[in-house]
């Protein structure tokens, strides 16, 4: 789950991570009040939406304006840098050509700033800890600084059975060149971060630029936090700050009905049984020469209905010009898949391609379901055999 950036300052604040002041405004007006509240003389006008690049993006309609984040000198600029944002779609890197309409602001008081840092830190699956890394590139994208410049970027692993170390926090500090007070600041904060990052249960935590001051505090000038998804039992104070508005309604409705649902870019939509049968379901399209439209999971204890729910989320897809099921029957019975096809594909009138790999359990029921169902249904015996099918269907159609 991601949040906004006013959203994850708050939450850093509570465990003593440094931030600047501001507020959250949804109208001009709102902003120009928190903009006299904080006191001047500079402020930090920010559009709030889930995509990076803000400052860089452009306003549809107002290409030769200034971007997403703005600095300015006055009340009255405040006012009118919100007015220019609220209700306006910003297009970003991240956000692709479509955009995202800026619904709220962030208004923030101006900060000295001498030197811009990264610092992120994440969930390594790999080795199972977590990493820290830091880069005195601060403001680039990390993938850009890895790709162009990696001796840029170092890296310390943290065994969460032990947990940060201040000699942990000190190296970090004395690899972005820090010295003085500044090196004892961003111990602070570093330390601070990683009790958050844990206690929250965050999967990413990413400050992009961290700044030092002139005064040598350091603190977290932009900040962004993802958590495990699995996790949000735990937290429903986090759970609440879920902006439905930011998400893709097609996966908002999946994980309404416990469905692991993503768009992709591709035109053959995938409804698999397992995250692991999924991803060799996406490649294997993708090596017969087509491009997988979705990663669809339905579980392994899926009912009919779900099923059901599972084709028409694929089907919402404009893009989708032919679908592959391919199911292994364990918990899952291949019957029970095979009646949801047959619903589903009757109720939303199915007209793409339609190649089903079925087996496991009670697969030759399964398969004389969508024999005997009268829809034109196409078998496959094997993954290749399902996936070779499907892109050459989808390609007679093209």
């Amino acid at each position: 789950m991601n949040i906004h950036e006013y959203q994850a300052k708050t939450l850093l604040a509570r465990f003593g991570v440094a931030v600047p002041k501001g507020a959250v405004a949804y109208t001009a007006d709102e902003a120009e009040t928190a903009a006299k509240d904080l006191g001047g003389p500079v402020w930090v006008v920010k559009s709030q939406i889930h995509a990076g690049g803000r400052g860089a993006g452009r306003f549809k309609g107002q290409e030769d304006g200034p971007g997403g984040v703005r600095v300015v000198k006055s009340t009255d600029a405040v006012r009118d840098s919100a007015a220019g944002m609220l209700g306006h779609v910003l297009v970003t890197k991240q956000t692709g050509p479509t955009g995202k309409e800026v619904k709220r602001i962030y208004v923030e008081e101006g900060c000295d700033i001498a030197r811009e840092l990264y610092l992120g830190m994440l969930i390594d699956r790999a080795t199972s800890q977590i990493t820290v890394m830091v880069s005195t590139e601060g403001g680039m994208e990390i993938e850009e600084v890895a790709a162009e410049t990696p001796e840029k970027i170092l890296k310390v692993s943290i065994d969460p059975a032990i947990g940060i170390m201040p000699f942990h926090a000190r190296q970090l500090a004395f690899g972005l060149g820090l010295e003085g007070k500044q090196v004892g600041s961003a111990v602070k904060f570093i330390l601070a971060m990683y009790t958050a990052f844990v206690a929250l249960d965050a999967s990413l935590v990413e400050i992009n630029p961290l700044v030092v001051t002139g005064e040598g505090a350091v603190m977290a000038l932009d900040a962004k936090m993802n958590f495990d998804d699995n996790a949000l039992f735990r937290h429903k104070d986090i759970e609440q700050l879920r902006d439905e508005d930011e998400e893709d309604p097609a996966e908002l409705e999946a994980q309404r009905h416990d469905l692991n649902y993503i768009k992709l870019d591709g035109n053959i939509g995938c409804m698999v049984n397992g995250a692991g049968l999924a991803m060799a379901t996406m490649d294997i399209i993708k090596l017969y020469g087509g491009e997988p439209a979705n990663f669809l999971d339905v579980g392994g204890g899926a009912t009919r209905e779900r099923v059901t729910t599972a084709f028409k989320l694929i089907l919402s897809d404009p893009n989708v010009e032919g679908i592959l099921v391919n199911i292994f029957g364990g918990i899952m019975r291949c019957d029970v898949i095979a009646e949801g096809v047959v619903a589903a594909a009757r109720e939303v009138s199915l007209n793409v391609p339609l190649v089903v790999r079925l087996e496991g359990t009670n697969v030759d029921l399964g398969k004389k379901i969508l024999s005997e169902s009268g829809l034109p249904i196409v078998s496959a015996d094997d993954l290749a055999d399902a996936a070779q099918k499907v892109v050459k269907a989808v390609k007679e159609i093209a």
